[in-house]
């Protein structure tokens, strides 16, 4: 049995030290505006989702504090939360769009 014990199925190989040590070349401006531009539009795009879900769940809280007028105190506190974090998520995708732009521009000014 102690000899079957080192005969293990590795799924990740090792690389040898000559393999890991490459260094790979520094992008160019243009290719570092590029992909700074596609960073952007993700979390634009990201940022939307965050709004869309939070106001989704402000009107659920709105309905739930008028179809539970008992807990309806708490309900109004989540859904006053809740769109607190959607207005938070517009701005920020606000923000994100603008970052877009600029590093659309950057990447015009690049591309010749």
């Amino acid at each position: 049995m102690s000899e079957n014990k080192h005969e293990h199925h590795h799924h990740f190989h090792h690389q040898k030290a000559e393999e890991s040590e490459t260094v790979a070349p520094e992008a160019t401006p243009y290719e570092k505006a590029i992909k700074d531009e596609k960073h952007h539009k993700r979390m634009e795009h990201l940022g939307e989702m965050g709004a869309v879900a939070a106001g989704t769940f402000a009107l659920y809280e709105k309905h739930q504090a008028k179809k539970d007028p008992e807990n309806s105190h708490r309900h109004k506190i989540a859904e006053e939360i809740a769109a607190t974090a959607a207005v938070g998520a517009g701005g920020y995708v606000f923000h994100e769009h603008h970052k877009k732009k600029e590093s659309e521009k950057e990447v015009k000014h690049h591309n010749f």
